[in-house]
């Protein structure tokens, strides 16, 4: 990527019209995403110590507890590094950068959550042939597709965003370098670079969407059809937690786009929801609401406070 700019860094303003808040939001944030670290982290490592969990769910599972620490630390440390009463600035290319791994990790998970639907579709729809449909191949080259939308998407996004002459002003109004926040800045005409961003970002979110609602619909029809209720209950209790982490990932993004005029204040707090507490919360969810998880994580609290003893 070329710089055409004059620019050498950005200033970002932070979240707007909470002036004065930056101390308690720095407290607040700072133990949301230590709770996200920390909560992913131990999910991964029980997924990995377990040989009970080697299996594709959960291989899934461990993928995305490694993107919900990655992708709150696109944001987070640079968010609680000014508000903690450090510069407000950021280079431009930290600003791209930002901007890229952001859509780049932000796609691949949402391609991730389609997956696990498609996962959970033929571990319900066709459990004889489970483990044939679903055999690592599969698995690693469905994750692999995934990796590729994302970089594709962000490259495509990023390129559009920063081939633009940034001449000045250099102050984001946002709390971190985002398409919307960014293209006003630019000395040149942004009209391309807003209809390929919005049409290449709500695109692949509805189609993405789109595959989610169509696998569970067929899992719904799937369960509705098994006789026994302790049956459905099973077949039901496997697709919850799944189910829960994607209606916090889209919940916030259907509020946002359903707004008749946009307000920067709730678009902030949507886009918080996404960044730092939907990451936090999918640790939680998957945690309690799975049996697997939460033995193998007893396990594993167990081993580290028999080590510590030692």
């Amino acid at each position: 990527m070329r710089n055409h700019t004059e620019l050498n860094e950005f200033i970002l303003l932070g979240i707007p019209q909470t002036e004065g808040l930056e101390t308690v939001l720095f407290v607040v944030f700072s133990f949301i995403y230590l709770s996200t670290l920390l909560g992913n982290s131990l999910i991964f490592t029980a997924i990995v110590s377990s040989s009970a969990l080697h299996t594709p769910m959960y291989f899934f599972l461990g993928l995305l507890s490694i993107f919900d620490i990655l992708f709150p630390s696109v944001t987070c440390p640079k968010m609680l590094f000014y508000l903690s009463g450090q510069s407000q600035a950021i280079s431009y290319k930290g600003c791209a950068a930002q901007l890229f791994f952001y859509h780049f990790l932000g796609s691949t998970e949402g391609c991730l959550y389609s997956v696990m639907a498609y996962d959970r579709f033929v571990a319900i729809c066709h459990p004889l042939r489970y483990m044939l449909v679903m055999r690592p191949g599969v698995c690693v080259g469905l994750v692999m597709a995934a990796w590729l939308v994302g970089c594709l998407q962000a490259t495509i996004l990023t390129s559009f965003t920063f081939q633009l002459t940034y001449c000045g002003p250099n102050q984001v109004d946002y709390f971190f370098c985002d398409i919307p926040a960014v293209l006003p800045l630019a000395c040149a005409d942004t009209s391309l670079a807003q209809k390929v961003g919005s049409s290449n970002v709500g695109f692949l979110a509805l189609m993405l969407f789109f595959s989610i609602c169509v696998s569970y619909t067929r899992i719904g029809i799937a369960i509705l059809r098994i006789r026994s209720a302790k049956g459905r209950q099973k077949a039901f209790s496997t697709c919850s937690a799944h189910l829960t982490a994607i209606l916090c990932a889209y919940g916030p993004v259907i509020i946002i786009y359903l707004q008749p005029t946009p307000n920067p204040l709730l678009g902030a707090v949507v886009q918080i929801l996404n960044n730092v507490v939907s990451p936090m919360l999918n640790s939680l969810i998957y945690s309690l609401r799975n049996k697997e998880v939460k033995r193998s994580l007893k396990k594993v609290f167990h081993n580290i406070v028999f080590t510590a003893v030692e």
